[in-house]
């Protein structure tokens, strides 16, 4: 699919050389607009549908984050472009789709686009159908250890798990359980039942989700009603659930 970009740079070199590398090696990628500083990138957002920003880290007059609290909820994803490492966990905790160094490699480049290009497909596919997961039934039960011995539980029953340290709430269609084992131990255990580890601290049952909304990051409603965020780097594992 095209993807609507725009490239938020205050050095017009690095903007021509990623822009170069963009209409020579991702055609797939339009350019409605470049930005030099925070203001200028907040008219081409506000002004222009867009599916993804390349945006450096440090600007004028304030940086990428700035640029980021301002603009608020946001449909589009984006690409870090910058010559510091250390902003990565900042950039993993704007919901950021990529991070690219600087000097930018060709291959991450295109990397980067295939992977927004494929997350965005996906979520236009899934905008105003119904979902309905691949596997559209789970069967069977698993045990969870109690003081006195074990109790059984319907996995079809398990709306999700939330992780808290070395134990684990499961959240239930009836009620919640408490168990002292960890959330990868359950991503273990229910492994093609059709459950999703869409954040580090979420395990949620694909059959019980009714809506996805795009946004910062994306996040998923439950028939339960509760929201759960997706991290960007879980975002394209869930969305291959669904047809």
């Amino acid at each position: 699919m095209k993807l609507r970009s725009i490239i938020v740079e205050d050095e017009e070199t690095s903007r021509e050389i990623l822009r170069n590398y963009l209409v020579k090696y991702c055609p797939n990628v339009t350019i409605t607009g470049e930005a030099a500083n925070v203001e200028e990138a907040l008219v081409l957002i506000r002004n222009n549908d867009l599916d993804l920003v390349f945006l450096d880290v440090e600007m004028p007059y304030g940086n990428a984050f700035d640029l980021l609290d301002k603009v608020g909820d946001r449909q589009f994803e984006t690409v870090f472009v910058t010559a510091y490492n250390h902003y990565a966990m900042d950039a993993l905790n704007a919901h950021a789709s990529y991070y690219l160094l600087k000097p930018i490699s060709i291959e991450k480049l295109i990397e980067a686009v295939d992977y927004v290009s494929e997350i965005k497909t996906k979520e236009n596919l899934l905008q105003n159908s119904v979902l309905t997961p691949l596997n559209s039934q789970v069967s069977g039960k698993i045990t969870i250890p109690l003081q006195q011995g074990f109790e059984v539980l319907e996995i079809a029953d398990i709306l999700y798990c939330q992780a808290d340290d070395n134990y684990t709430h499961i959240f239930l269609k009836q009620g919640k359980k408490l168990v002292s084992k960890t959330l990868k131990y359950f991503e273990d255990l229910l492994a093609g039942n059709g459950f999703a580890r869409v954040h580090k601290s979420y395990l949620v049952n694909v059959n019980c989700i009714v809506e996805y909304r795009k946004g910062k990051g994306g996040s998923v409603v439950l028939s339960s009603g509760k929201q759960i965020m997706v991290s960007p780097s879980r975002k394209k594992d869930l969305l291959a659930y669904f047809s």
